[in-house]
């Protein structure tokens, strides 16, 4: 049995759909449902039913849900044996961020790595989405983490959705939008904004919806944008990912009809990341699995 197939038939449960679970395992849906197929014949039963709706467990696949996860972690338990033998814990992974994901995954992932495995050592270069798919385009970082930006990526380069955020405006609560549920854009046009700077998906998607708002201030990162917010400086145009908490007497309005903005990982097509790389890149996974679970 291919313990490949039997995590593809965990993510599956796991986020309740084959589009999802081939989200998570960076793979096609056909890849998944054909993989997730080849296991029933494998054992001879029939593990989950698909719907329009998703896919739920049988009575069979609620019976071989552990047996299956207990594998799955055998084998991770063998590879994390045979990096620490093989000496993968020392090396040096670059790593590119913008703020938001630096601020949410990068920084507890490196918490992790500081941790547990202080011989492997690490550079973080934060900046915006352009600059890192650049750069790991040109060979200089491993990948990044980044704001997935509005057009396709360049030839080469591979994306990976992570997690994905609602946008919306960020009002000190004693602002007169601040007791709303939710905004419009046409709301915003004589107010002025706070925005990340030009460069940044936030600035495209505030350009998408307003030709010409009243910027104010061009951030550099997140907590920027809300610390300029909380000073009264104006409405902040921000993707709602958990940073700042520790900023108080702010309020997010949610922006009607706007797509959610996507964090996702980016890398060279053509690029056989180290083992190093593959453990900073588990890590990050990991953390996203955890936010998106929230």
């Amino acid at each position: 049995m291919r313990v490949e197939r039997a995590r593809y038939f965990l993510a599956a449960v796991e986020t309740g759909s084959l589009r999802a679970a081939a989200v998570r395992c960076g793979v096609s849906q056909p890849t998944v449902g054909q993989q997730i197929g080849l296991l029933e014949e494998e054992l001879n039963v029939v593990l989950l039913t698909r719907s329009r709706h998703g896919v739920r467990l049988t009575p069979a696949g609620q019976a071989l849900l552990a047996p299956l996860g207990q594998l799955v972690a055998a084998e991770e338990a063998v590879r994390e044996s045979a990096m620490q033998a093989g000496g993968a814990y020392h090396g040096r992974v670059q790593i590119g961020a913008v703020s938001v994901s630096a601020e949410t995954i990068i920084a507890p992932v490196v918490g992790r790595l500081r941790a547990h495995h202080p011989g492997l050592r690490f550079t973080v270069r934060e900046g915006a989405s352009a600059d890192i798919e650049g750069a790991v385009l040109d060979g200089e970082l491993d990948f990044g983490v980044i704001t997935m930006p509005m057009g396709p990526a360049a030839t080469g380069l591979h994306r990976l959705p992570l997690l994905s955020a609602p946008v919306g405006v960020y009002a000190r609560t004693d602002h007169p939008l601040a007791g709303r549920d939710q905004v419009e854009w046409r709301d915003l046009e004589t107010w002025p904004i706070v925005t990340m700077r030009a460069g940044t998906v936030m600035w495209e998607v505030l350009h998408r919806h307003l030709p010409s708002p009243g910027i104010v201030v061009q951030a550099m990162s997140a907590r920027t944008v809300k610390v300029m917010v909380g000073q009264g400086a104006g409405l902040g145009i921000l993707a709602r990912f958990d940073t700042s908490a520790d900023i108080a007497d702010l309020v997010w309005l949610p922006l009607r009809d706007t797509e959610p903005v996507h964090l996702c990982l980016t890398q060279r097509q053509d690029s056989l990341p180290s083992q190093s790389a593959l453990i900073v890149r588990r890590l990050i996974r990991a953390r996203a699995d955890e936010l998106e679970a929230r």
